[in-house]
């Protein structure tokens, strides 16, 4: 068999920690994701191959968010290595001490490759490829230290396969996951036990007020709850029909009910549009409060995100004047090329991604049968004056007031984008994500690391937000269909 020598330039000459903390070996797309990773290993060492820091270098010119990352972490680095040097008066053989971003006492160590490798890779590895020549890194200290678990840590798949078939441990990136597991994603909703009013209805409280039903009930549960968390009881409430309500405080074992509007009737509809199952009335009693400034709606296709979303927007914005105008905007990720190279205004720019607008509007527009064609159109034209299409990528140093802020596709966002976005809110304006987690198209974003998950799970239980996750599709028979069998 021919071995394959291969060398590296610029590792340091020796790493020696107690062996009960790992050696982190990071690809350079971990940093070119999130920079702040240097900082996220706690008590275990970080080491950069030298070809990260060249891979950096090649990727940190543009204006993407990649390039802004590579950035960053090219002045994390600086930082930390200026620091490091004025106080180990020039030497980096010892490793940089590396600080939490959040203060306290230095944990882990950042060493930098500074020497020649030569280590040997199976030949079937090509020696001028870049993954390759960080899994030769890692096999190189694996092999110098084998008392230390080394471990290479990348978002690339392919790589990570390679490094287990090669026996190297290899890793994804996981700090920037909210959850391991999407399943436990916060819905929204909680369905009451059966024996609900037998166990918290005992002292309880009820008024009415608003044309609402309000109950103050005492037991286990209540501290389970979450502001703004719907609950529901399709079994016999307290006034012998189904509950559907909302937690509107919780103090201990104390939570207090608010029961909802009832979106399903049609004398409660919204721009034409009624509430076809609960999930759908959960989420129109969000959109229809001023209170709530901050809305979440997951679903598969044809759950009626945009719809109810679109529905709610005219209904506050035309009839009640709670806002001024819509506005819409959505992630370009799938498209071949950039936003610039098609002709016209921004908001002819947008058009080819805003098909799911037009469907949408059409609906709404048909649901007046009364008004005739003239009147229909003159609702059109009216609705196109209220409704402005924006791009992502002119969003920076915005601000919106008295606005109706829709963001769709919202799954492709990352954390960072996501905070980007929902910061450009001012007085009065009303932001609604929309998304399907379960189609992501962004590059190194998953399920459990996408922005939309992001904000699902640091709001929750904020007074002034909800979120629902939509279950059942409303598009038609065959759409329904088609999801079951296909």
């Amino acid at each position: 068999m021919v071995e394959r020598k291969l060398r590296l330039a610029p590792q340091v000459t020796k790493i020696s920690k107690t062996p009960s903390s790992k050696l982190f070996v990071l690809d350079t797309n971990v940093l070119m994701h999130d920079p702040t990773s240097l900082f996220r290993f706690e008590e275990h060492d970080i080491f950069l191959p030298i070809l990260t820091l060249e891979e950096l270098d090649n990727n940190k010119k543009g204006v993407t968010e990649v390039a802004r990352n590579a950035r960053q972490a090219s002045r994390y680095l600086d930082e930390l290595v200026t620091a490091a040097i004025a106080i180990s008066n020039g030497s980096l053989a010892a490793g940089i001490p590396l600080k939490p971003q959040s203060g306290g006492a230095a944990t882990g160590r950042l060493f930098l490759q500074t020497d020649a490798i030569s280590t040997t890779l199976p030949p079937s590895l090509a020696g001028g490829k870049a993954d390759n020549q960080i899994i030769a890194v890692v096999m190189h200290l694996s092999q110098a230290q084998p008392k230390r678990n080394v471990i290479l840590v990348s978002k690339d798949i392919n790589m990570r396969i390679k490094a287990r078939a090669l026996g190297i441990a290899a890793e994804d990136y996981f700090n920037d996951k909210v959850l391991e597991d999407t399943d436990l994603l916060y819905s929204g909703m909680r369905e009451l036990p059966a024996d609900f009013w037998d166990r918290h209805g005992k002292a309880m409280e009820s008024w009415q007020q608003s044309g609402n039903t309000y109950y103050r009930v005492t037991g286990p549960l209540c501290h389970n709850l979450l502001i703004n968390e719907f609950v529901y009881l399709e079994g016999k409430g307290p006034g012998e029909t189904p509950l559907y309500a909302m937690v509107r405080e919780v103090s201990g074992r104390t939570a207090l009910l608010q029961t909802l509007k009832d979106y399903t009737h049609q004398k409660n509809n919204v721009w034409g549009i009624t509430a076809r199952n609960r999930e759908q009335n959960f989420a129109l009693n969000l959109l229809m409060n001023p209170d709530i400034d901050f809305v979440t709606l997951l679903g598969q296709a044809g759950t009626g995100k945009t719809l109810l979303t679109l529905a709610a927007g005219l209904m506050t914005t035309l009839e009640f004047k709670v806002y001024s105008e819509i506005i819409m905007t959505r992630v370009t990720v799938p498209v071949g090329e950039d936003i610039g190279f098609l002709p016209g205004t921004e908001e002819e720019k947008m058009n080819p991604w805003m098909g799911a607008l037009e469907d949408n509007l059409d609906v709404l527009n048909k649901t007046d049968d009364e008004a005739g064609e003239w009147g229909r159109a003159a609702t059109r034209d009216l609705i196109r004056s209220r409704i402005k299409v924006k791009s992502l990528n002119f969003m920076r140093g915005r601000t919106f007031i008295n606005k109706y802020l829709i963001i769709d596709e919202a799954q492709n966002l990352t954390p960072k984008q996501m905070k980007t976005l929902i910061t450009r809110a001012g007085p009065g304006t009303k932001v609604v994500c929309l998304g399907n987690i379960a189609q992501i198209d962004t590059p190194y974003l998953t399920e459990g690391s996408s922005g939309l998950t992001y904000v699902v799970d640091r709001f929750k239980g904020w007074s002034h937000s909800g979120h629902v996750t939509l279950t059942r599709g409303e598009r038609s028979r065959l759409a329904d269909r088609a999801a079951e069998i296909l």
